[in-house]
Parts: C-alpha cells; structure tokens; sequence
C-alpha cells in the first residue's frame, strides 16, 4: 500500500509579501540513513537499467536524483525543496508490504503571497508561491531532529525483497522501467514525491471530515461531490466524511486536470462480470469487481469459461501460492479459476493458475471491505484476473459445497466483459477526473489518489502498475495539471 502522511504543521501569520522571477525549480536530497544503512549500503552490485552505481547504496541514491530532477524540469519556484530521505523497516510479511512513503513534512497559511488566506498549503508550494524559504522568514527553529525544517520527508522499506518480507520481489533500481516481477522504484519515488509536493488532502480528515486548527485544505475548492454537487468547501464535517466514501462519486475540478482528460484517459468501459450456469442458484448475477494492474485489461470481447475452485489447504480455501498438483492442473484447464485471497501477492496465485491452465481468475476477498483491485506487476501474465467481494465468493463457494452427495459439481459459469459506455475512464459525465473513493475508507489511499477506473494507468493511482511512464503530464498523466490547480 501506498501511504501518505502529515507529520508536523506550522501555522504562519500574513506578512510583507517577497516576489522573485520564476525559474526551474532545485530539488535537495538529504540522507538522514546511518552508516551502513540504506543510502550507505556498501553491498557491491552489478550497474543496472542504465544506473551505473556499483554498490547499493549507490543505486539508490542515483534513482533519487533522477527522479528528483524529472520532478524539477516541471516545476518552477525560487526556493530549493528540500527532502529528508531515509531506508527503513516498515511494515511487512511474505504476501504484502508497505513500500514506502512521503508527505510534506510543513504546511502554511496566510503567508506572504497566499491565493487563499486561511488555506493550508504544503511547505513546497507554500514557498514557491512566497518567494522565499517561510521557515527562514519567520525564523523557525529546527526541532532537533535534523529535518524539522524540511519540505518533504520520504522513508523506503529497506528490508523489501529480503526473507519474510516480499521475499524476492525488491525494489528495481534501473532507469529504464524494466521491472519485470520487481517493484519499480522509479515509478513509486515519482509517485511518493507527488504527495509530499501537493498531490493529498493533507490536513482534512477522510474519516472525520474534520480540519486541522479548522482550517481547509487547498484541495477543498477543488474537490466536487456528484451526489450532492457541494465542493468539499461547501460541507459540514459529516458530509465529508460521507464523500470520502461515496465511490466513484468524488470529482477533480480544476481546469488544467479536466483539460488534460481528453488527451490522456482513454474510452470509458462498463466492466462486467456475470456468474450463471445451470448450478449458479442464488450465486447467480452481475458482480461487482475491482480489476488488476497486470495482465491485459477486460474489454468488450468476452472472456467466459466454467468455474473451477481451488482447494489446496487444510482448511478448505484455495490460495494458489504453489504451482497446482497435476490433478487440480487438469482441473484448472480452459476454465475460470476462484481462489482466496492471503498467503502470497496476487501475482503469484495468478501466475500460477496461469500457468496450470486457466484462462481467467477469480480473488476472492477475505475479509468483508470494499471492492479494490489486485496490485503488482508481473509481465509474463497473459490472462485477465480481477479481485471479488468477500460475499461473493461466500456465496458461489456455497453453492458448489451444497450439492446433493453422489451428484456432480454444479456447472458455474463466468464472463467478464467491458462493453464501452461513452465516457472517459476514470472521469464524471462531465469529463471532470475522479478521486479514489473506496467504501469502507483505506487510510492512507483515500481521496489522495486518482480513482482506479482511470485508464490507461496513472502515477498517482493507489497502485504502482507496469505500464506508467515518467512523464507527468499529458498525453501521458494527469499528476502535473493537478499540482498547477493547485498553484504550481
């Protein structure tokens, strides 16, 4: 999961404004790692993807000034944005970790210069729109720990890839996208600095709807509720709150990321997946579903086939963590296979269905929650698969185990399709691009984030996806026009 977090605010009163001419912006990177650690990892390494760097440490930092001046050549402030960056352990087990995250570490109001008085703005835009460094101006004191004063602190999980943590599946440090089954760090630094530049609600709360010392968000203006055509502005706290959570429903309004929408997001699809057959019973009907950010999309040519369950625990679910014994291989061939969620990524379960046979596949979630999508980035996976509600499964899981003793297995069938609907992908009626609004609430991802049905892919998704490239702006994203509405 991708994560974003205010750590630490500083109101500041109105004062002289101080202007200076726009120029490219300067981005400073500084390690806050111990020796050995992370950025001072002396491990020797082979050079890699066009990063020349010979140890790890090396690697890493060389990833960090690439995209750090990538980020630099779009943006335009007098002042330098600094970044305190780190390696350490953060969350993490064998099927999921917490890559990383990054958030401005400062947010200001009624500065010198401020759009919107009484707005909260992050330190960076913040300090481009003043014209001057604001903690200098107003003398703020560093808190001891070295980054107090920072814009934007970012920290990386420096056990990925290693035993009991995503075991083989690492941060790939070349430059040129070829992850493979990896996790391009490329991508998911341009995508953590994002966030700590301006692109999250910062000081609102998705789950309260409450704001910091009472004061809105610069986001707030800019973000319009379809169901009740109030901007965020506009709302009671408990409105918030219920925005936050009404899916698919939460728009983007500023003009330079609506004007983007017909150069970069491709035809909006209905995506469609319908359980039926003879044996379907009570399962049968239209599912609600969330797609993966590998494999090939669903699109309007049908992709159906029989049901095939998985078993291949104790305890009666299907995890698909180990290629399949040849009897269930025989079993998986040419159908639709439903597997539990847990155990290992999403990646491995499908490529290992894949690989038995299967032509299309069926997560079940395990625990009751919204419908989200499968993460990961595999590219040798050539077959369409998308994550399923925890009911749903229940309920198809039932049918096939409340068959009469002696007689068959109900025959289940599954189509998944996506028939065109005349809109952009991932945008309103109105062409306005939508936020991530899942129902229950994912901290840290919630309203942050471009919605998922966004297509093709983009960076500030919830999800890193194989097929972003690093240039933030249309055609090819959106990211950039959102950080300009918001004063860049």
């Amino acid at each position: 999961m991708l994560s974003t977090t205010l750590h630490r605010a500083t109101l500041a009163l109105a004062a002289t404004l101080v202007l200076g001419s726009a120029q490219a912006a300067t981005i400073v990177i500084t390690s806050r790692d111990p020796a050995g650690v992370g950025f001072n990892d002396p491990t020797p390494v082979a050079p890699v993807g066009g990063n020349p760097g010979t140890t790890l440490g090396e690697q890493r930092m060389n990833v960090y000034r690439y995209v750090a001046d990538l980020w630099a050549a779009q943006l335009q402030s007098n002042v330098a944005i600094t970044v305190s960056a780190g390696w350490e352990a953060l969350e993490c087990d064998a099927g999921s970790a917490v890559l990383g995250s990054a958030g401005a570490w400062n947010v200001w109001d009624s500065f010198p210069g401020a759009p919107l008085p009484g707005t909260w703005y992050p330190q960076a835009l913040a300090n481009k729109l003043s014209g001057q460094s604001l903690a200098d101006y107003y003398g703020q004191a560093d808190d001891g720990s070295g980054f107090g004063n920072v814009d934007i602190k970012t920290q990386f999980n420096v056990n990925l890839g290693q035993t009991g943590c995503l075991e083989g599946r690492g941060f790939y440090l070349g430059l040129d996208g070829n992850a493979g089954t990896q996790v391009n760090f490329v991508a998911t630094l341009l995508h953590e600095l994002g966030h700590g530049l301006g692109f999250a609600l910062l000081t609102t709360s998705s789950a309260s709807g409450s704001r910091f010392l009472g004061l809105p968000s610069v986001w707030e203006g800019l973000m319009l509720d379809n169901s009740t055509g109030k901007t965020w502005l506009q709302m009671t706290n408990a409105e918030r709150a219920a925005s936050a959570i009404n899916t698919r429903k939460l728009a983007w309004t500023g003009a330079n990321a609506v004007a983007g929408v017909p150069q970069v997001l491709g035809q909006g699809r209905t995506p469609t997946l319908n359980v039926g057959g003879t044996g379907a019973g009570p399962a049968a009907g239209n599912k609600v579903f969330g797609e993966a950010s590998f494999g090939p999309s669903i699109t309007n040519s049908p992709v159906s086939g029989q049901l095939f369950r998985l078993v291949d625990q104790a305890n009666g679910t299907g995890l698909a963590c180990a290629p399949l014994t040849p009897a269930a291989a025989a079993q998986a061939q040419g159908r639709v296979a439903l597997v539990d969620r847990g155990g290992c990524t999403f990646v491995i379960k499908v490529k290992n269905l894949q690989d038995a046979g299967a032509k299309a596949v069926l997560v079940a979630d395990n625990v009751v929650a919204s419908i989200s999508g499968l993460g990961g980035s595999d590219p040798s996976i050539t077959i369409p698969s998308v994550r399923i509600l925890k009911t749903d499964g229940d309920a198809i899981k039932a049918q096939i185990a409340n068959r009469k003793r002696g007689m068959p297995v109900p025959q289940i069938s599954v189509t998944l399709s996506a028939p065109l609907n005349g809109l952009y992908a991932g945008a309103d009626p109105s062409g306005r691009p939508l936020l991530y609004t899942p129902n229950p609430r994912e901290p840290g991802s919630s309203v942050s984030h471009w919605d998922t049905s966004a297509s093709p892919n983009l960076l500030m998704e919830p999800f890193i996806s194989a097929d972003l490239t690093t240039l933030l702006a249309p055609p090819k994203d959106l990211t950039l026009p959102l950080l300009k509405d918001l004063g860049w």
